[in-house]
């Protein structure tokens, strides 16, 4: 999952401490485009029942049958295993052709700053990748010479999306005589309903990312893209005492206040919150679609989703990339495993198996929850309105939103105090990334 993550900078820096970083850049560095190659070394870390597993064995086999003579040395590793150690895989002779990376300035960036990633540039815009993706999602494909998101070339190709969402319990709704939101206003005053009848609206998970992401979605209701831009790309700098950063705060502390969010909700856990919607025991959260194949298989209450009220921009991202190592020796054949990622039987597979395909056409997918959770998707999506996640503008900035948002659920804090909390940590972290 690209979900509200707590690794860093500094987890990535640790994994290539004391390793010679080659100093190479493009497509050279030892690799070559492997257009004679008879081998191509993938390595991913989805399950093997997950939409992206499933699809993705289907497009091995795609491959295996476009590349005869060609031999595919498939490895599943472990989300941590490749997080962890990229940079020492990278740069030796042991790594991948093509892999699976996580999305970001302190992972896919830093190392394609460290010349250890392929420039895709000329072949996205050969095979027309760039034009099945919108700028958001186009956003976490690129990076500075830096290592900065959202500019210059291409350095990964993502496949699939997620994005924050309202999940609710339609029975609860029913039961209660909760008509499903279409606006912010309407959507207070379904909280209001169900606090009058003695039900917390929203479960909440204080001690990791959902209050957070919580946090978000208030503050991007009053944001606008160039705000998202300053935040996250450092385009210019981000004043914490202003909206949309205090209004999202004051209504977080109003959230707490009204009883749409319980105080003892601080020092619970993400699966804690989730787990207590699956029981039914609350009508609403919100949360990312990484959960959603999992309220299908456990859930017995009907459920289903809506977009955040009133946001033209809401929590998200494209998921993680496909890179290509400059070391790799079969460049040509990885190329090409990614395009037939991209084809719509290929995208078609990861939405009718509960995933978020980038470039489905929405009438190939079957279950009318899958279709809804794409359209929703590319609703914001095709708006411009994925706005990535909290704590991805400096590292460590996971800890600090955990911590300011626990103090404003459990009262220790005002939003003024939280922001002042939460406001430090980001300049310097900027600073040290950006030099100013």
């Amino acid at each position: 999952m690209g979900r509200f993550r707590k690794l860093g900078v500094a987890v990535v820096l640790a994994a290539i401490a004391g390793t010679t970083l080659a100093a190479c850049g493009g497509d050279g560095g030892g690799g070559s485009e492997g257009s004679d190659a008879k081998v191509l070394k993938l390595w991913h870390y989805e399950s093997d029942n997950s939409a992206m597993g499933i699809a993705w064995d289907k497009a091995i086999e795609i491959f295996k049958t476009e590349h005869p003579g060609v031999e595919v040395q498939f490895e599943r590793k472990a989300f941590e295993q490749i997080q962890q150690n990229a940079g020492m895989i990278l740069n030796s002779t042991e790594g991948p052709d093509i892999m699976e990376y996580n999305k970001g300035n302190a992972t896919a960036g830093l190392l394609s700053s460290q010349g250890l990633l392929t420039d895709l540039t000329a072949e996205t815009e050969k095979r027309g990748w760039d034009k099945k993706l919108s700028p958001s999602l186009q956003t976490t494909a690129r990076y500075s010479d830096k290592g900065v998101m959202g500019d210059g070339n291409w350095y990964g190709i993502p496949n699939y999306g997620e994005y924050v969402m309202v999940y609710y319990n339609k029975d609860l709704f029913d039961k209660n005589g909760v008509a499903v939101p279409t606006t912010y206003d309407e959507f207070t005053k379904a909280m209001d309903t169900f606090v009058a009848k003695g039900i917390t609206p929203l479960a909440e998970a204080g001690a990791e990312y959902p209050a957070g992401q919580l946090f978000y979605q208030l503050a991007l209701a009053k944001a606008d893209r160039s705000f998202v831009d300053n935040y996250q790309l450092y385009k210019n700098p981000v004043d914490f005492k202003a909206d949309p950063l205090k209004a999202g705060a004051q209504a977080f502390a109003d959230y707490v206040a009204k009883g749409y969010v319980a105080k003892d909700s601080a020092s619970l856990k993400a699966e804690d919150m989730g787990t207590a919607f699956i029981s039914g025991k609350v009508p609403m959260i919100v949360s990312g679609s990484w959960w959603y194949g999992r309220f299908k298989d456990e859930m017995k209450a009907n459920w289903d989703s809506f977009l955040f009220p009133g946001n033209k921009l809401n929590a998200g991202s494209s998921g993680n990339l496909w890179v290509v190592p400059t070391s790799s020796k079969a460049k040509s054949l990885a190329y090409d495993f990614i395009d037939i990622t991209m084809r719509p039987e290929i995208q078609a597979l990861i939405g009718n198996n509960g995933g978020v395909p980038v470039a489905a056409d929405a009438s190939q997918i079957t279950d009318p929850k899958n279709k809804k959770l794409i359209e929703n998707f590319n609703t914001v999506s095709q708006q411009d309105g994925l706005a990535f996640y909290p704590d991805w503008p400096v590292p460590g900035y996971y800890d600090v939103l955990v911590s300011g948002f626990q103090s404003l659920i459990n009262g220790s804090k005002t939003p003024d105090q939280v922001l002042d909390a939460i406001a430090k940590p980001y300049s310097d972290g900027v600073k040290e990334i950006t030099g100013k």
